[in-house]
C-alpha cells in the first residue's frame, strides 16, 4: 500500500481518552510505514502514557501543538497530507483546512465515537458534503469504531494476542512491589460510580481475600478514605501507567472495571470478565448505548444487572457477585466476544484500505 501523510487532529476534553485513541491510531498507522502527524490541544498526558513520544521518540510520528495548526509562518511550509482524521467531533482549524485547499483535496476522514448501536452500521463510510468555506465542495467521510462486520472495527496491534500468550502476571506484579498472594486480583479505573461503596462493602466481608489495584486520577479520587487492608479486601494504588502498562493491568486481574472506550477495547482483548462504566450523559443517551453494547455481548443476566447499577441507570443497591459462581460466566462471555472480534479486520487496517480506496 503507498505509503501516506497522515494529519490526525485532537482535543482533549477531560479523561485523556480521546487522546489514547488518537495516538494508539498514529502509532499503528506508523508501523504500517505511514506518516502521522499528531496535532493536540494538551499533549501533556503523552509523558506518561508513551513516554519519548514528545521528544520523537516514536519513528513516523510527530507531534504537534494544536496551536500551530493556525500559525500562517507554520503552515506556509507544511507539506500537504494525504488524510485527515477528524477525531470525535473536534473540527480542523479554517485557517489549516485554507492552507491545505489544494488540489487533489485530502481524504477527510470524520472518527466518531464508538458504540454499538444499530444505527452505528448505516452511518459508518456515509459522505458528509462540506457546503462552505475553503473546503467547499469537498467531501467528509464518517468512519465509525465499532463491534460488528458492517462497522470500522476496533484498534488491534497485530501482535497483540501473541504479546498476551506468553504474559507472567506474577512477575509484573512483583515488579510494582505488590505483595500478591493468589488472591483475586480487580482493577479499578473508573469516574465516580455511586454504587463504588456497595462493591468495596461487598469485598470488604468477602469469604476469600482479593486485592484491588486502583488506577492514579479518577478512579483514586473516587476511592473513600481508609486503610489499605479493610477485611478481606487489600487495596494497592498505582502510579499513572503507560499504554502497555494498562494491557498488563487488565491482563494480570480478575476482574477488569473500565470506563470510556479506549479502556473497553482493551478490555474486550484482555479476555477477563470487566465490567464497563460509560460516560455520563445529561440526556441520558448513554442508557441506550449501554443496552446496545450488553446485547451485542451477549452478556449474561447477572452482567446485566451489575452493569445496570454500576452505571446509575437502575437502582442500588449492587447486585451481590459470587466470584466462583458468577465470574466464570462472564469471563466466557468475554472470550466469545474477542473471539468473534479477532475474527474481522482491526480498525487500522480497514481505514487504510478506505482512504486508499477514496484517492
Amino acid at each position: 500500500m503507498f505509503a501516506m501523510l497522515w494529519d490526525i487532529f485532537c482535543r482533549v476534553i477531560d479523561n485523556h481518552g480521546d487522546l489514547g485513541v488518537c495516538w494508539r491510531l498514529a502509532r499503528q498507522l506508523a508501523g504500517r510505514g505511514q506518516r502521522v502527524r499528531l496535532w493536540v490541544d494538551d499533549a501533556s498526558a503523552l509523558d506518561w502514557m508513551a513516554p519519548g513520544a514528545l521528544q520523537g521518540r516514536f519513528a513516523g510520528v510527530q507531534v504537534l501543538p494544536w496551536a500551530d495548526a493556525i500559525r500562517p509562518d507554520a503552515l506556509a511550509a507544511l507539506p500537504r497530507a494525504d488524510a485527515w482524521v477528524e477525531a470525535f467531533g473536534c473540527e480542523i482549524a479554517p485557517a489549516f483546512v485554507a492552507a491545505g485547499a489544494r488540489l487533489p483535496p485530502p481524504v477527510w476522514i470524520n472518527l466518531e465515537y464508538l458504540s454499538a448501536e444499530t444505527w452505528v452500521e448505516r452511518m459508518h463510510g456515509l459522505p458528509s458534503p462540506v457546503l462552505r468555506g475553503p473546503a467547499a465542495g469537498w467531501t467528509k467521510w464518517f468512519f465509525y469504531p465499532g463491534f460488528t462486520p458492517r462497522t470500522g472495527g476496533l484498534l488491534r496491534e497485530p501482535d497483540l494476542m501473541a504479546r498476551r500468550e506468553p504474559f507472567d502476571r506474577a512477575a509484573w506484579l512483583a515488579q510494582r512491589g505488590i505483595g500478591w498472594r493468589g488472591e483475586r486480583l480487580i482493577s479499578l479505573f473508573c469516574y465516580e460510580p455511586a454504587a463504588l461503596g456497595d462493591f468495596l462493602a461487598q469485598r470488604q466481608e468477602a469469604s476469600e481475600p482479593a486485592r484491588l489495584l486502583v488506577t492514579t486520577g479518577r478512579a483514586a479520587a473516587a476511592l473513600p478514605p481508609g486503610p489499605a487492608q479493610r477485611g478481606a479486601l487489600s487495596i494497592s494504588r498505582l502510579p499513572y501507567l503507560p499504554q502497555t502498562g494498562f494491557d498488563h493491568l487488565l491482563w494480570a486481574c480478575d476482574l477488569n472495571f473500565v470506563r470510556g472506550e479506549d479502556s473497553l477495547a482493551r478490555a474486550l482483548w484482555a479476555g477477563q470478565p470487566f465490567v464497563w462504566q460509560l460516560y455520563p450523559q445529561h440526556d441520558g443517551a448513554h442508557h441506550a448505548k449501554l443496552e446496545a453494547f450488553l446485547n451485542w455481548l451477549d452478556a449474561p443476566a447477572s452482567l446485566r444487572a451489575f452493569h445496570r447499577v454500576w452505571n446509575g441507570i437502575a437502582p442500588g443497591p449492587l447486585p451481590a457477585i459470587d466470584p466462583r459462581r458468577h465470574w466464570p460466566a462472564w469471563r466466557a462471555c468475554a472470550q466469545a466476544a474477542r473471539a468473534r472480534l479477532l475474527e474481522q479486520d482491526d480498525l487500522t487496517s480497514q481505514l487504510l484500505r478506505f482512504v486508499d480506496e477514496k484517492r
